[in-house]
């Protein structure tokens, strides 16, 4: 009887240490998924953080329509203010392929640029377009690729004021238009700047 007693005991003991040990594993899994899924939510947050930013950055493409001092409009532009065009470019998601109306129409020398914003964004490289009048001091004779310049344009956060690098340069008739994304986003009003060649009769 009295070896019996130890055996029961001894039993008894395992059979509480498992338990225990299956409640741990049970506990430990829900907060390891929880965790996982804590995770995923947080990359998901970030990829609509990011999606968000997009939008931002699609929607300051918007603008009053204000042109910089002494931009002259163009005398006679392939494509006439009031009139349809398709645009090919694919500056952004949503813009190639869009139905765009013309609302002005100038001549000037138009340069792609790479920058730093002043935001302390990544820098942007090959951007398309900024206009010899929005960039600081500019003066009679146009820049010429490579030079580095001081950006006066505000298309989007961080420009105005940012350090540039001229990519390249050519005097052409830019335009300024309004279209609907093909994305389904909001309507973009006064959009600085596409040039000809980034457009096509309807």
């Amino acid at each position: 009887m009295s070896k019996i007693k130890p055996i029961l005991i001894s039993s008894a003991l395992l059979f509480l240490l498992a338990g225990c040990s299956s409640n741990n594993n049970q506990n430990a899994n829900p907060n390891t998924n929880q965790g996982n899924k804590s995770q995923g939510n947080m990359n998901q947050g970030n990829m609509n953080h990011n999606s968000m930013n997009h939008g931002n950055m699609d929607m300051s493409h918007s603008s009053s329509g204000a042109v910089a001092k002494g931009l002259k409009e163009a005398k006679n532009p392939a494509f006439k203010i009031g009139s349809q065009a398709i645009i090919q470019a694919d500056h952004m998601p949503g813009m190639k392929g869009a139905k765009a109306t013309i609302v002005g129409a100038y001549d000037t020398t138009v340069y792609s640029v790479t920058y730093t914003p002043t935001t302390g964004g990544p820098k942007v490289t090959n951007h398309k377009w900024v206009i010899h009048e929005e960039i600081k001091d500019a003066g009679s004779q146009p820049f010429k690729p490579g030079e580095k310049v001081t950006l006066e344009a505000d298309h989007m956060p961080g420009m105005k004021g940012a350090p540039a690098t001229v990519d390249t340069a050519q005097h052409t008739t830019v335009y300024m238009v309004d279209y609907t994304p093909t994305t389904g986003r909001q309507p973009v009003k006064n959009h600085q700047w596409l040039i000809g060649s980034e457009l096509s009769a309807e």
